[in-house]
């Protein structure tokens, strides 16, 4: 059964903030999300939004994305990543540390 959040916000939180790059970060008890923009012609990024959870949300989180871009794919096609040094191997739950 699905949970529904009676959920408001304010008109300025509701803009959002663009970000075309993340940073993340962990400890033993708090994950870091920095969203920053990374435009052409600027000295430096800038960070505009951060977000920091416990481990556990983090991995809901990793859940909620991995379903949602899922379901865009499913409709939309395949989400293509350039290939590149900065790339991440995918994520295998089932591989061994």
């Amino acid at each position: 059964m699905e949970k529904k959040f009676d959920i408001e916000i304010n008109p300025e939180v509701a803009k959002g903030n663009y970000a075309n790059l993340a940073i993340i970060t962990h400890s033993s008890s708090e994950f870091i999300l920095d969203f920053a923009q990374n435009m052409p012609g600027l000295p430096k990024m800038q960070v505009n939004s951060r977000i920091i959870m416990t481990p556990e949300h983090a991995k809901r989180l990793l859940g909620a994305l991995t379903e949602n871009i899922r379901k865009y794919e499913s409709q939309f096609g395949e989400i293509k990543l350039p290939i590149g040094p900065i790339m991440m191997p995918p994520i295998k739950p089932d591989a061994e540390a």
